[in-house]
Parts: C-alpha cells; sequence; structure tokens
C-alpha cells in the first residue's frame, strides 16, 4: 500500500481561483495535498473541520408570514378590505363575499408568486447528490455528499449525480449532463488531459466535473477541487442571495394608479354624500350609497391582473 503523503494540508483559499482544467492530474493532487488512493479518514475529517460541510447555504430570506404579510400593502387591497368589511357590517354580505374572494385570489396568487422566488436557492440545494463513492485510504465507501472536502478522490459511474466540484483523473467513455449548470443540450465526454486555455467556458471544460451534474455514461475518477459555496452552483447561490428584489414597472404604476383612485373616490364619494345631506336626504341612506359607489369605483380584478 502506498505511504499515506506527509505534504502540508492545502490551503482552501489559494485554491478557489485556480484554473483547474489546465492543471494536469498529479499537479492537482500536488495542490490539494492528496493521491489517486484518496485522503485517510483523518485527513478528510480535518479538511472537514477547516471549509465546512459540502453543501449550498441560504441566506437569511424573508418568512412566508413576511411575504403574505407584504400582500396587504396594495393600496387596492386595503380599500377592497375596508369596503368588504363596511358591506358586511350594512347587511350586504353577497357584496362582501364576492370581494372576499377577489381579495384572496390576489393575496394568494402573490403570496405563491414571491414565495418560490425567495426559495430559489432551496431548489439548487435540491439539486445536490445525497451520497457519494469515495476512496478514503484507498478503500472505497460510500460517505454523505456532505461530508466531501477538496481532495477527495470521488468514483463517478452511470446515474451518479456529482457531489462536487472535481478534476477528472481517469475517464473510461465517462460522459456528464451539465444542462442544469451549461444549458448544454447533451452529455458532454470527459477526458483526463489538461487544458491549455484557462479562459475556456464551462462547458468546454472537458476534464472536469460539477456539482449537481449526472454521469450517464461510462466510469471515472475525479479529485475534489472545491466544495459548497465554492462549487459553481454555490457561485450561482451567491449571486441569487445578492439579489435586490425590486418592485416590477407594473407594480409600481398599479400602486399609482391605486393611489389615484383612491384619493379620487374619496373626493367624489365625500361631494356625494354631502350634496345629498344638503338635500335633506337621511345620512345613513347617503353614507350606505356613498360606500356602494365607492366599492364600484375600485376594480376588484385588478389586484388579481
Amino acid at each position: 500500500m502506498t505511504t499515506p503523503s506527509t505534504a502540508p494540508a492545502a490551503h482552501p483559499e489559494r485554491l478557489i481561483d485556480t484554473p483547474w482544467h489546465t492543471v494536469s492530474a498529479e499537479a492537482a493532487f500536488g495542490r490539494l495535498a492528496s493521491r489517486p488512493e484518496g485522503l485517510t479518514p483523518a485527513e478528510a475529517e480535518a479538511a472537514l473541520g477547516r471549509v465546512g460541510p459540502n453543501e449550498l447555504q441560504a441566506a437569511a430570506g424573508v418568512s412566508a408570514w413576511e411575504i403574505l404579510g407584504a400582500q396587504f400593502k396594495n393600496v387596492l387591497i386595503v380599500i377592497l378590505l375596508v369596503a368588504t368589511l363596511l358591506s358586511a357590517v350594512l347587511g350586504h354580505g353577497t357584496e362582501a363575499i364576492a370581494i372576499s374572494a377577489i381579495v384572496l385570489l390576489a393575496v394568494i396568487l402573490g403570496f405563491v408568486q414571491e414565495y418560490r422566488a425567495e426559495r430559489a436557492t432551496d431548489a439548487l440545494r435540491r439539486m445536490a447528490a445525497p451520497t457519494a463513492t469515495v476512496l478514503r485510504n484507498g478503500e472505497e465507501c460510500e460517505v454523505p455528499a456532505r461530508q466531501i472536502v477538496p481532495g477527495d478522490v470521488i468514483l463517478l459511474r452511470a446515474g451518479d449525480r456529482v457531489p462536487a466540484d472535481a478534476r477528472v483523473v481517469e475517464s473510461v467513455n465517462l460522459q456528464i449532463e451539465e444542462a442544469a449548470l451549461t444549458g448544454e443540450s447533451v452529455p458532454v465526454e470527459k477526458h483526463a488531459d489538461a487544458l491549455q486555455d484557462s479562459g475556456l467556458a464551462l462547458g468546454d471544460r472537458r476534464n472536469m466535473a460539477f456539482a449537481g451534474t449526472a454521469a450517464t455514461y461510462g466510469r471515472g475518477r475525479a479529485v475534489v477541487t472545491a466544495t459548497g459555496m465554492d462549487t459553481e452552483f454555490g457561485g450561482i447561490a451567491k449571486m441569487l442571495q445578492g439579489v435586490e428584489t425590486g418592485r416590477t414597472p407594473l407594480q409600481e404604476n398599479l400602486d399609482r394608479v391605486g393611489r389615484s383612485l383612491a384619493k379620487a373616490t374619496f373626493v367624489v364619494v365625500g361631494i356625494i354624500v354631502a350634496l345629498g345631506l344638503l338635500r335633506g336626504q337621511p345620512f345613513i341612506e347617503m353614507f350606505i350609497f356613498g360606500i356602494a359607489l365607492a366599492v364600484a369605483a375600485v376594480p376588484e380584478a385588478l389586484p388579481a391582473v
């Protein structure tokens, strides 16, 4: 059995930006303080404590309750809720139920769309492999994918999902489907030779395997170069976390229309109620008429649209 390497552990911060596709397999092992038979269990455990688990980290997102509450900040929704309450108090049950149904539909649609957008990182995490086959001190074993560390030698066979970014060191007709990452419609055949161009696009790095992709044919071995948030998928997760969620022009215009409509409605209703009172009409009758006019002026379907 080969004597375990005594090379010092590679410093992870100096490896993140390495163009691994230009590095030979032998040099990759050297830079990662690894060897063809893989790390020892002790080395893997030490590396795990140093670099952390191999998983995407979700930023502190907005809770479901906050997303739901935000749906009621729409001016038109507030007007309709007030109209619903007044209609119910005044005994107009049919109108109250109809308006409530429209409000409920608008709130549910908005909540579902925003909730799905907030969980984009979770969708990436679901693409990660649950387990991986690795070589630890020359012995083949299956470990949870979150325990994979840089320097681990992973075995890839048809049907396996790649658990981390890795430099292919052995390929026997190995093909990997990378559509989720590169958009490539057909599986890419991998090889172990070093490439010259350091600026190659991900889809052209034929000696690399990326986390979240899947082997479709053949078999191979690869040495892990990056895990967790340092992988290509991790970079996507970081970008998603850094995106500022702004309002679309349509949402801004609808809010502006809602505010203008609310002001105009209150002015018109106030004038009509005042004129009615001046003509001697009963206050309660004019009040009900004013509410009916306000409800009629607000397009109940606009928030849903």
